[in-house]
């Protein structure tokens, strides 16, 4: 796109704005889980916890905010990182 151009038609300017809206929600969604497994990395050093180099890859590289959200509620009082990233089967 040009810079400073305007879509002029309806059609267009539709489905630049879906995309853009698109985008955006995208964006949003990698900083909340990117923030979640700070938040995770943070809670564990709080507690004194020294995380391993492939622990912390693990956890700044997962993307699932569920899954986020359950390391982080663990890492509040797991007995140490292994069993804060232990899944179940």
């Amino acid at each position: 796109m040009i810079k400073g151009y305007k879509y002029q038609s309806d059609f267009a300017k539709k489905y630049f704005a879906q995309g853009f809206a698109e985008g955006l929600a995208e964006a949003r969604a990698e900083v909340r889980a990117e923030v979640r497994a700070r938040s995770v990395l943070i809670v564990l050093r709080a507690r004194g916890f020294e995380v391993p180099d492939d622990a912390r890859e693990r956890i700044l590289s997962e993307k699932d905010p569920e899954r986020l959200q359950r390391w982080l509620e663990k890492a509040v009082v797991g007995p140490s990182v292994a069993a804060v990233l232990d899944e179940p089967s």
